[in-house]
């Protein structure tokens, strides 16, 4: 049934759908307070200033894929237009952006146990251990089983979020003096921490270049490219702009920068008049982010182990990272490596008071390397490369892109870009010493063929919110083809 429908061209709803499903995750679960302590209600303002800033960069990354479509991803764009090194660097830092925020959410599970459960420090490690541990196995045998609850997992996820930001909206509507009065001052602490709270909640939006697929898989790419990626990332503002009112209409912002798991604990806020009701909303979104941050971790671990493969099987990394299990048919080394080496960092975030913060803006400082990059490239591709076909923007969109990357790199604390350029430096010795490696050919063919691309895209469409809509559209469809016809 797959190959079938990834052989039909894609409409705008299907690519719209696809923007939409390759962003929302549980990063709003975790991203969510962070900007209250930095800027108060303000940070509303910041999340669709991330969300603009997202469409651009997305829109360079379809560009670069209308100039060479049948590779996708910044490493590639790179290579191609500066030569082996130059990719390397992008596909480091790209690795570097994901190990990172792999190492997020073991913290950010652990935060939302505690909310029920008072955890001692050795506890903490304990928990995390074991998250990590069970990813690894999930990832290395149990990727077919995983693909089979994937619409029940969906809806887990998803029903909590719904179920918060409707109980919000309705306690913000009966308390309309008590909430209204929680958004003034409107800019409590300035605009000193605007760079600052927006590298953090710029995180939330990441994951959108998995959606610059071949633009021969789409119809009409020249229009239906730009609109899908400007509808998808605004669906995806609105949804976040709505959590965050109802969050801060819930919970004053000085109250809110203190909370380590916000969702549920304004969520108890929400129904406090009703104990028995608190409790099991409480438990409805805490127990959704719990399982929203696993099934996150787990789709980005394996991201980052198919970029590690490519990095590989390009001769441009350890051979142990294209190794495949025998019978399960998974990078399971690549797995192993890239998860331990993530518990680590997760453990060493937690003997720092903002150690979560600092992970999430370094991987976005990782991101936004690779953003340059894809920005910049643009200019040698077009000379190259001759398009099929020509995205609106022409160069004003890739000098915007490339500028408010920067800008995003600029606003890291000295600490977070230090740490960056460390992590990045210590990439040379691997790609001195691996580079002369030849590529493993067969390997490379396999990971870029059509079919494989097209199955990771198909699979993406199927994500978080992206999957709800499609639900609805059948419902639209069928409530269509029962409507009685007029005699």
């Amino acid at each position: 049934m797959a190959n079938s429908k990834l052989n039909s061209k894609l409409t705008l709803f299907d690519v719209t759908n696809l923007v939409v499903g390759s962003i929302i995750g549980a990063d709003i679960y975790v991203a969510s307070a962070f900007g209250a302590g930095l800027l108060g209600p303000f940070s509303l303002v910041v999340w669709v200033a991330g969300g603009a800033i997202a469409i651009i960069i997305a829109l360079c990354f379809a560009q670069c894929a209308a100039l060479l479509p049948k590779v996708g991803g910044p490493y590639a764009y790179a290579h191609d237009a500066w030569g082996p090194f130059a990719g390397f660097v992008v596909g480091w830092s790209l690795w570097l952006a994901e190990w990172m925020s792999l190492a997020v959410f073991p913290v950010a599970f652990t935060q939302y146990l505690m909310f029920w459960f008072n955890l001692a420090l050795p506890l903490q490690i304990v928990v995390k251990t074991l998250f990590v541990l069970f990813l690894i196995l999930t990832n290395i045998v149990g990727v077919k089983a995983a693909g089979r609850t994937n619409d029940v997992l969906t809806l887990v996820k998803l029903a909590p979020l719904i179920f918060f930001a409707v109980a919000g909206i309705a306690y913000i509507a009966f308390n309309l003096p008590t909430t209204t009065g929680k958004f003034t001052p409107f800019m409590p602490l300035g605009l000193g921490s605007f760079g600052s709270a927006l590298v953090l909640i710029f995180w939330a939006y990441a994951g959108f270049e998995i959606s610059t697929i071949p633009a021969e898989e789409i119809r009409e790419p020249a229009k239906t490219i730009p609109k899908a990626i400007i509808i998808g990332i605004t669906i995806v503002t609105i949804f976040y702009l709505i959590t965050n009112v109802v969050l801060f209409g819930v919970r004053s912002w000085s109250a809110l920068q203190f909370d380590k798991a916000p969702l549920a604990k304004a969520t108890n806020d929400i129904l406090a008049q009703t104990p028995v009701l608190a409790l099991i909303g409480s438990l409805i979104v805490g127990v959704g982010a719990l399982i929203s941050v696993a099934g996150s971790d787990e789709s980005g671990m394996i991201g980052t182990s198919r970029l590690g493969y490519a990095l590989a099987v390009d001769g441009l990394f350890p051979r142990a990272f294209a190794k495949i299990h025998s019978r399960y048919k998974t990078p399971y080394l690549g797995i192993i490596i890239q998860a331990a080496t993530a518990l680590a960092a997760a453990l060493a975030a937690t003997l720092y008071a903002d150690g979560l913060s600092t992970l999430i803006a370094t991987s976005v400082f990782f991101m936004a390397v690779a953003y340059v990059a894809t920005s910049a490239s643009i200019y040698t591709l077009r000379k190259k490369h001759q398009a099929q076909f020509h995205l609106r923007g022409g160069l004003v969109i890739p000098i915007l892109g490339a500028a408010f990357s920067i800008y995003l790199i600029t606003q890291c604390s000295l600490i977070q870009i230090v740490l960056g350029l460390l992590l990045l430096a210590a990439g040379v010795p691997i790609y001195v010493k691996y580079s002369p490696k030849k590529e493993i050919a067969e390997l490379k063919q396999a990971l870029l063929s059509k079919e494989n691309i097209l199955k990771r895209v198909h699979d993406t469409e199927h994500l978080f919110l992206a999957h709800l809509l499609r639900h609805i559209r059948k419902l639209g469809r069928r409530s269509k083809q029962n409507k009685p016809t007029a005699s």
